[in-house]
Parts: structure tokens; C-alpha cells; sequence
């Protein structure tokens, strides 16, 4: 196969599916944000919580990727930097509740949490398959097909966890899940912050020819 063979053929201001399913994604990490807040505050889930959170911070990502479609590479590379420090400050959020809450000893509602992480696996399974074709991208784009792949493993994660609450009776499977969500976060904020300063450097040095 072609070395460019996994890159999107157009650039993204000209490739309408970009645009549509950037808007796909936005919509329905903006319903499931408002859902997981809601259920995450019935179930005194953290890694509801921390699941919200984090279809928040994809919302904010999807909209601030559309903002920049077409835009010269500084903007982008600006964009990207905002989300990977973005990313990184809400795993450190999560990181910082669940330490915090380790004493609490609320056992969270674990039939809740198991139906809304399934609900939340589905819907970023759709997101991920429609995003799937850019993943190959700039740190813009890599960025929204990260977020949608941790996503869908954050709410397995979510799933097992509402198993282990329902077998063991206590909270530590919720706020382990939610310790290995914010660690997905700062993983992912490390990769498209190199991504960016790859480019970043990459530009300067096709300059200086």
C-alpha cells in the first residue's frame, strides 16, 4: 500500500464528511454530558463524574477543532496545545476527587452506573467508528479520534466497575476506574502536545529550506 495510503485524501476545510461528523461527534458528546452529570450525581459515581467530564471536555475539543478547519497551521497548532493542556487539567481534576474521596466510603448505585456506561460505550462507538478515517491526521485530528478511543475504553471501564461495586459492596472499584480514566487523560494530553511540537517543528524546518 501507498505511503499515503492512511491519510485523508483532502485537505479538512474541503472534505464536507470532516465537518459532518465533527458535528456528529459534538452533538452527542453534548447530550451524554448532560446525561452522566445527572446520573453520576443520582449514582454518587466518581467515575460517572469523571465520565461527564470528560464527554465535556470532548464537546469543548469537537467545537474548537470545527473553529479551526481550514485555518493556517500556527491557529491549529494553538488549538491543539489549548486541548492537550485541556485534557491534562481534567485528569488531574479526576485524579485530585478521587484521592479526596477515599475516605468518604459512599458505596455508589451500581445498576445505575452499568446502564448508563453501556449507553455511553454506544454512543462513543458511533463517535469513534465515524471518526475512524481521520485518525491518521494532524495533532487536531488525532486529537478528537484519541478522545473517541478513550472514551469507548473509559466507559468499559465504567461497566467493570459497576460489577465490582455490585460484587464487593464497596466504592474502590468506582474511584479506581476513575484514577485509570484521568491517567487515559494525561496520556492522551502528552500525545497530541508532541504531536503539535512535531509539527510546530516540522514547519519551521521546511522554513529554513
Amino acid at each position: 500500500m501507498g505511503a499515503h495510503c492512511c491519510h485523508t485524501p483532502t485537505t479538512p476545510a474541503e472534505d464536507p464528511r470532516l465537518r459532518r461528523a465533527l458535528w456528529f461527534a459534538l452533538l452527542v458528546n453534548g447530550a451524554m454530558f448532560g446525561l452522566e452529570i445527572l446520573a453520576g450525581l443520582q449514582a454518587d459515581s466518581l467515575a460517572l463524574w469523571a465520565d461527564a467530564i470528560d464527554f465535556l471536555g470532548d464537546t469543548l475539543s469537537y467545537a474548537m477543532t470545527l473553529a479551526v478547519l481550514g485555518a493556517g497551521l500556527a491557529a491549529r497548532l494553538r488549538v491543539a496545545r489549548a486541548k492537550a493542556l485541556m485534557m491534562g487539567g481534567l485528569g488531574l481534576a479526576v485524579l485530585a476527587q478521587a484521592v479526596w474521596r477515599l475516605g468518604q466510603g459512599e458505596v455508589p448505585q451500581a445498576p445505575v452506573m452499568g446502564a448508563v456506561g453501556l449507553l455511553a460505550l454506544i454512543a462513543n462507538l458511533a463517535v469513534a467508528w465515524v471518526l475512524y478515517r481521520y485518525r491518521t491526521g494532524d495533532a487536531n485530528l488525532q486529537s478528537v479520534w484519541l478522545c473517541s478511543r478513550n472514551d469507548a475504553i473509559g466507559n468499559l471501564a465504567v461497566m467493570a466497575a459497576a460489577l465490582g461495586v455490585f460484587g464487593t459492596g464497596t466504592a474502590w472499584p468506582d474511584l479506581g476506574v476513575a484514577a485509570l480514566m484521568a491517567g487515559l487523560g494525561l496520556s492522551a494530553a502528552f500525545s497530541v502536545w508532541r504531536q503539535a511540537a512535531s509539527e510546530k517543528g516540522e514547519a519551521g524546518h521546511s522554513h529554513a529550506h
